[in-house]
């Protein structure tokens, strides 16, 4: 084996090397462990071929009366840097992965450009004997005349390592860069890549994005903000408006419960004031869905406390339960004089916060319509309550005891106090008789509302009852001592 090594070092050589490349190919990016180990054990098989053959990659080939293995003495110094070059490259290559398991592909770049330029640096300096100092000085020249050339696209690159040293954000995160926000699909030398809600893809230098700030709506993943600003006549009472806007935020059941719920006032205007309600969504795909049904539920508030954007005189003269009788759905099918009638019969009753309104099977002898403040809707799995969602302004109760004399399926308890109007079921009757769309509309709402319990209690995790020996052991009670 000495002997075969000393003959033919440069073909032994070269079978490591290619051995390395079919180990590294054939194993595939999921054996990323043992692909290193085997290179790293190739690699050293290649360093004992160099040093049972008598070559050294730090100095220059010992053999220059025979030129033939003169050259392939130098050929296996220079593999011999390179071949080290890529095994460091590798090793360090290994830790630069990120969160999400993508590997930081611009700062291993980076790193593998300035180890093989030290490689072919050292081989040139060690093997080929060659003025490493004039060289340097030469090319240190020409990078300062290259760089001044190329700042604003070095400036970029620098900053691409930085941000991906940092990892303020990584693929697949919704950022907003400067005020331009979509989900990051590339980060390159030069920029990072963002697609846009609207389908197009903004190109972001890395050094825009190294200096500029950096929202980042994926990090922490189990929860995102939602914000709504809604301009409001100055002429209104800041104190009306706030409050409205605080029923709407607890009216919006999609926010989640353990976070904080914010009104403020974020700027002042001779003719608005501008307030900026604030919440936070488990996912990003709800974030559009959930501001529009704030904004929808803070005008509502808004409206129920007599705040009003342009109506007609003839709307402003309505009293409250008129206007009423205008936002309810199920009421749309009656014609302006049976609205006018039934309005005219509607009784107010104020409540107060945690206050039953409708009792899980209670029989309602009246139609309750929510004027002002906030209801939770509750329906029992037959165990405990649990909240289905949360009513405001506009929405009724008790359509099961109007219909057919049945028992509400859900209990309603106020959370802020308010005001509700009622309607005694005997005022229906002549609608329900010769009206079938308004039946209609009172037999939908009631399945829609029997479709979301059962969706709710669907999503409960079952409890699954002892039976048996360990029933008897979970039932049994020991005598006290």
């Amino acid at each position: 084996m000495p002997t075969l090594l000393q003959a033919h070092p440069l073909i032994v050589g070269a079978v490591l090397i290619a051995l390395d490349l079919m180990l590294w190919n054939s194993l595939g990016v999921i054996k990323l462990g043992l692909r290193i180990g085997l290179r790293v054990g190739v690699f050293i098989a290649f360093c004992w071929v160099l040093m049972a053959a008598g070559i050294s990659p730090l100095q220059p080939p010992l053999w220059p009366e025979d030129a033939i293995y003169n050259l392939m003495a130098t050929v296996l110094g220079i593999a011999w840097w390179l071949f080290a070059a890529r095994t460091l490259t590798v090793i360090l290559s290994s830790g630069l992965t990120s969160r999400d398991g993508h590997t930081s592909r611009l700062l291993h770049e980076v790193i593998g450009a300035a180890i093989f330029l030290i490689a072919v640096i050292g081989a040139a300096a060690f093997v080929l004997q060659l003025p490493v100092k004039g060289l340097l000085a030469t090319s240190g020249a020409m990078a300062i005349i290259v760089g001044l050339a190329l700042q604003s696209t070095l400036s970029d690159v620098f900053s691409g390592i930085v941000l991906n040293t940092t990892k303020p954000y990584v693929l697949n995160d919704q950022i907003s860069i400067d005020g331009t926000e979509g989900r990051v699909v590339e980060i390159d030398w030069r920029s990072t890549h963002l697609l846009t809600d609207l389908g197009a893809t903004a190109v972001v230098p890395n050094s825009v994005a190294a200096k500029a700030k950096i929202l980042n709506f994926s990090q922490p993943g189990n929860m995102h903000g939602v914000s709504l600003i809604m301009a409001i006549p100055s002429s209104v009472r800041p104190g009306k408006v706030i409050d409205a806007l605080e029923k709407a935020l607890q009216g919006t059941h999609a926010l989640l419960p353990g976070f904080t719920r914010k009104v403020s006032v974020k700027s002042s205007h001779l003719e608005y004031n501008e307030y900026e309600l604030k919440g936070f969504v488990q996912s990003m795909s709800q974030k559009t869905q959930v501001r529009n049904l704030m904004f929808d539920l803070a005008y509502r508030h808004l409206e129920a406390s007599g705040v009003s954007w342009g109506s007609t005189a003839y709307a402003q003269a309505w009293s409250r339960s008129r206007r009423l009788m205008e936002d309810v759905r199920v009421f749309r099918s009656l014609s302006m004089e049976d609205r006018d009638r039934l309005a005219e019969h509607m009784t107010a009753v104020d409540y107060q916060a945690n206050e039953v309104i409708l009792a899980f099977g209670e029989i309602a002898d009246c139609l309750l319509i929510i004027s002002t403040g906030v209801v939770s809707a509750s329906i029992h799995d037959g165990d405990c309550f649990i909240e289905a969602g949360r009513l405001g302004p506009g929405e009724v109760m008790g359509e099961e005891g109007i219909l057919a004399d049945g028992r509400s399926r859900a209990e309603f308890r106020s959370i802020t106090s308010g005001c509700l109007f009622k309607i005694d079921k005997a005022m229906f009757g002549t609608q329900l008789e010769h009206c079938s769309e308004l039946q209609v509309a009172l037999g939908n709402l009631q399945h829609q509302r029997e479709d979301i319990r059962e969706a709710v209690v669907a999503k409960q995790p079952v409890q699954v009852k002892r039976s048996g020996f360990l029933g008897w052991l979970h039932n049994r009670r020991l005598p006290s001592a």
